[in-house]
């Protein structure tokens, strides 16, 4: 299928992030202008613009699926040239962006094995507002990263090519977005879903009310699904503002009750059907580094992207598989699962 003079440019870029970011905008005082009640706002992203995106053609039989990657947090609050304080990631600031390559390029990684990957650069909400634990406070600083992340897709949407199986998936405030970009999209768009993989994140029932797309996944090969997790060691390292969910599936044995899994022979991954987060033993957690008593304390949320990554690469097949021999079998238009 030929694709768009977008994204041709687009699959040229590399995934070496010292490449992409030779194309930013040096100087940050050219690109924070806006100010909003004395807050700093950056620049928006230009998401006509090739260097917005990190692009993985790793579909060279054209039958896999295209893959929308939401990027984690990466800042903290951090001060502009005249001292102000912003609470937002700068996407034309060239250190910002490549802490973001760090993870994109990681996951594209795996995730564009078969596929086609395609990964914005956004505001994303510094760690400082999670760190609060105050939902309203989260709420309302990542509104705007929000917005652009759906910003992001809608030309992503715009650009692909809509007969291939779609797949959503987002880390941490990356699955906060693959939430609210279940309830942005169209029933038409979501017709071509095949999975939406909220990573070290919560779904809650206030999410399930606002939206008809977001449907539990129960095993390996459904689709239109949405596919939750978070890892802890202990039940009682939930965190109420990422892991407090209300629903879950262990990517492990793609269950929904407490089968046992094993995961490299020696970690023991187990659902709770009660908490609907993952319980591992045999795993230590020790590379990721506690983040002020938030992460990484008793939960393993660090590890989300990275300690499942060959359970996903299956699993993005299997549900692509399923999308392309259901499409064929009732047309464009699918049943909801």
């Amino acid at each position: 299928m030929k694709q768009s003079k977008f994204w041709l440019l687009a699959a040229l870029l590399t995934l070496s992030s010292s490449l992409v970011i030779t194309s930013c905008r040096s100087h940050r005082e050219e690109v924070i202008t806006n100010y909003t009640d004395n807050e700093i706002i950056p620049q928006a992203p230009d998401y006509s613009d090739p260097t917005m995106w990190i692009t993985v053609d790793g579909d060279s039989a054209g039958v896999g699926a295209d893959v929308f990657y939401i990027v984690s947090t990466w800042e903290k609050d951090w001060n502009t040239l005249d001292g102000r304080i912003c609470h937002y990631a700068d996407v034309w600031n060239p250190q910002h962006r490549e802490h973001m390559a760090i993870e994109i390029n990681g996951v594209a990684e795996y995730m564009s094995r078969g596929n086609r990957f395609y990964s914005p650069y956004y505001r994303h909400t510094t760690i400082d507002a999670f760190v609060t634990l105050n939902e309203d406070t989260i709420e309302r600083r990542t509104r705007l990263s929000m917005n652009d992340v759906c910003e992001a897709f809608d030309t992503f949407e715009r650009q692909r090519d809509r007969n291939r199986p779609l797949i959503i998936a987002g880390f941490s405030q990356g699955g906060m977005a693959v939430v609210e970009l279940l309830k942005h999209i169209d029933d038409q768009t979501y017709s071509e879903l095949a999975g939406a993989y909220v990573m070290g994140y919560k779904v809650t029932p206030e999410d399930t009310l606002a939206t008809t797309h977001i449907h539990p996944a129960q095993d390996a090969a459904d689709i239109g699904v949405t596919i939750c997790y978070n890892t802890v060691k202990d039940v009682r390292y939930v965190k109420p503002v990422i892991s407090a969910t209300c629903f879950g599936i262990n990517p492990v044995n793609w269950r929904t009750d407490d089968t046992p899994a094993i995961l490299h022979d020696t970690i023991t991954v187990t659902l709770s059907p009660e908490y609907h987060v993952l319980v591992v033993e045999g795993y230590p957690g020790t590379e990721y580094r506690p983040y002020k008593d938030f992460i990484n304390v008793g939960d393993i949320h660090g590890c989300e992207p990275w300690l499942y990554k060959e359970c996903l690469e299956e699993n993005f097949g299997v549900r692509a598989n399923a999308w392309y021999l259901r499409k064929n079998r009732y047309g464009w238009t699918l049943p909801n699962p």
